[in-house]
């Protein structure tokens, strides 16, 4: 579903009703769409192709309510979480023995990430509050900076509007993985990624690191969930993939073409979430998200222009670990970008305890 979630999306019965259970036709034509998508996205050049285009076309199918099967567009998320290991392991394929060195450095902006949740998601609340279309509760877990699964069942929970606060979650997730390679694109003066949507440098695959690879996926996922770490079912894997390239047992990383796949299957996941929902709903939750997307991601470049020089990062890193993002979606930047992907997910790997943490001191003082 989206990097700060865990595996095991535990439908309350409101949520199961409403995204439907699966109808494997239309399953099928779902992911066809999502493909078709991020081929269009990567013949335009855009920013993380098969990402993106999978979930602008996969979405826009679903705002429009088609239904060429009888049902809306469907993606089981137990098909999304299958894959989501395959980006873990390429992320952690990033780690070199140097990185330990480099650690003792980002000190500074972790302190300073205990400072940046908070904030902007006090300020977020308050600002949607005042616009008086959402209730206060509603407003507080919509406007949580991370934690997408947590903060919806704990709005639930306290009498949220469920349907509201896991559209202000979704949007908050897609506006920052549209906007973030967007700018960076222009920054860069070319699309983000390669034909895959990543850039991923890898030594040839042997049949013993695939073995390696494997392992590192399955077994990676596995111990993330049952020792319930943040997004377990990426972070597990990523552990296991860097501690392999550390010890010198594999130098390689998953193909392109199926981190390709992979992304067409997140970013479909992504764009099914829009299905069956009122488009007065979605106006009304895409200006609300719009404005706090305006103070995550603006709150995000001034902490990062701040802190580049301490922390010995480039802006651009920086701003990526503070950015709403996910942290699959953040990864495959970083990724792209050949910045130091161990220090953008250890930031966001943070971000996700924090906000959830902040949120539920919220809830608790709102009453």
């Amino acid at each position: 579903m989206h990097d700060d979630t865990r595996t095991r999306f535990r439908m309350t019965p409101r949520l199961t009703s409403f995204f439907g259970v699966p109808h494997w036709p239309t399953v099928v034509l779902t992911y066809v769409l999502g493909f078709a998508g991020g081929f269009v996205a990567k013949a335009l050049h855009l920013p993380l192709p098969m990402l993106l285009g999978s979930l602008l076309a996969v979405g826009a199918a679903a705002i429009a309510g088609l239904k060429p099967l009888g049902h809306l567009p469907q993606a089981p998320q137990k098909i999304r979480m299958l894959v989501i290991p395959i980006i873990g392991i390429a992320i952690g394929g990033a780690a070199r023995p140097e990185i330990v060195g480099e650690a003792a450095h980002w000190l500074p902006s972790l302190a300073a990430l205990c400072v940046f949740i908070p904030l902007v998601h006090y300020l977020g609340f308050r600002l949607l509050t005042a616009t008086g279309r959402v209730d206060r509760v509603t407003a507080l877990y919509g406007t949580a900076p991370g934690g997408l699964v947590e903060t919806v069942q704990m709005g639930e929970e306290a009498g949220a509007d469920v349907q509201m606060l896991a559209m202000l979650q979704f949007l908050r997730l897609i506006l920052t993985i549209v906007l973030v390679p967007v700018a960076f694109s222009l920054m860069e003066g070319h699309a983000v990624g390669s034909a895959g949507g990543a850039a991923v440098a890898g030594a040839p695959l042997h049949i013993g690191d695939v073995a390696i690879l494997t392992f590192c996926a399955v077994v990676g996922a596995i111990v993330g969930l049952r020792l319930r770490l943040p997004a377990g079912h990426v972070l597990g894997p990523i552990l296991l993939s860097a501690a392999a390239h550390m010890a010198g047992w594999t130098e390689g990383v998953p193909p392109g073409w199926m981190l390709a796949a992979a992304q067409v299957v997140i970013g479909t996941s992504l764009g099914v979430r829009f299905a069956g929902m009122p488009k007065g709903r979605i106006l009304v939750a895409l200006r609300l998200a719009v404005m706090n997307a305006g103070v995550t991601i603006g709150g995000a470049v001034l902490f990062s222009v701040a802190l580049a020089p301490v922390a010995g990062e480039p802006v651009r890193a920086v701003f990526l670990a503070f950015a709403p993002g996910g942290l699959v979606e953040m990864g495959l930047i970083a990724l792209s970008l050949k910045m130091s992907i161990l220090y953008v997910t250890a930031h966001h790997l943070l971000r996700i305890i924090l906000s959830v943490s902040v949120a539920r001191w919220f809830g608790g003082r709102i009453g």
